[in-house]
């Protein structure tokens, strides 16, 4: 299982309704495995088997910071991670602010 959280820290609130694509690398391409919007609570749970691999979440961020009424400098942000230990759960949240973003792995 992957999932994602995304939280605001500008806001200090959750982003809800912001676009993220799970992708799976395939050789020299990607795969999308999902593509979902975060909910109320800012959070995503992809319905897919953790298979060995590179995985990348993009997270659309654009739309939400011009909700926000905030001039974007970062349209998306990829995060690109692998995969090795199968039989645990992988949450990867993001923390977001105007100009800035960070990650980590989440339990």
């Amino acid at each position: 299982m992957i999932s994602t959280h995304i939280l605001d820290i500008n806001l200090g609130s959750p982003a809800a309704e912001v676009k993220v694509v799970l992708e799976k690398q395939m050789g020299n391409s990607w795969d999308v495995i999902g593509d979902e919007k975060t909910n109320a609570d800012g959070r995503i749970t992809y319905d897919c088997s953790a298979e060995a691999g590179t995985y990348r979440l993009n997270f659309y961020i654009e739309e939400y910071l011009k909700r926000c009424g905030l001039e974007p400098f970062f349209v998306a942000a990829p995060v690109t991670f692998k995969i090795t230990e199968t039989n645990r759960k992988y949450h990867v949240p993001l923390l977001l602010s105007p100009y800035g973003y960070s990650t980590y792995r989440g339990s």
